[in-house]
């Protein structure tokens, strides 16, 4: 009897210490990720006397590209962020669990199979963002125009993605009808959001 307390101690240590090892790792990534987010060292400057040539005008497809890169790289740490937070967020405010229950509820297993969820969808959702946006500023829109035209356009096309994982993260069927779900609320939401990133 004793062997099997022990086992099932020993098997919760090491389903907490591989949690801890996640968020530990979760974080250094968020936290390296904000040192590139820290401005470019300037140039040196050219000798006197000399020429410099003047900086050449990033194009179109440059910046796109770029845009999408950036959005690659944040979608990278918010699936390994929302790969544990996002079930464990949804247990306390769905199914209305007290914290500790909804964390015993939590496993590597099941953080690395939702990771499985989340990284494709934000793979598609971050970049769709960034790319709208950067497309968005090559037109003569103003600032909150672009930013109301976005969020209206992101939401209507990531909708559905959204919905699919939330479903998937809460191990409900997944349905074609429900993937559009809470529009109204959340296509206003994005307008919001989009109006004041843009003023």
């Amino acid at each position: 009897m004793t062997g099997a307390i022990t086992k099932v101690s020993g098997t919760r240590l090491r389903g907490r210490a591989l949690r801890a090892a996640f968020l530990v790792a979760a974080a250094y990534c968020t936290l390296s990720s904000l040192w590139n987010l820290a401005p470019a060292v300037a140039e040196v400057p050219a000798p006197a006397g000399t020429v410099s040539a003047p900086p050449a005008d990033k194009g179109f497809m440059t910046k796109i590209v770029s845009a999408a890169a950036q959005g690659c790289t944040a979608a990278t740490v918010a699936a390994i962020l929302s790969a544990f937070t996002e079930p464990l967020v949804n247990r306390l405010l769905v199914k209305r669990m007290t914290f500790g229950q909804a964390f015993a509820e939590m496993t590597f297993a099941a953080t690395a199979k939702f990771f499985l969820t989340t990284f494709p969808t934000n793979m598609l959702k971050f970049p769709v963002f960034e790319v709208i946006n950067m497309i968005l500023s090559f037109t003569s829109l103003s600032g909150s125009i672009r930013g109301i035209v976005n969020g209206f356009l992101f939401c209507t096309i990531m909708l559905p993605v959204t919905n699919y994982r939330f479903r998937k993260s809460m191990g409900w069927e997944i349905k074609p009808a429900l993937l559009y779900q809470a529009y109204v609320p959340t296509v206003s939401r994005d307008i919001v959001y989009g109006w004041a990133r843009g003023a």
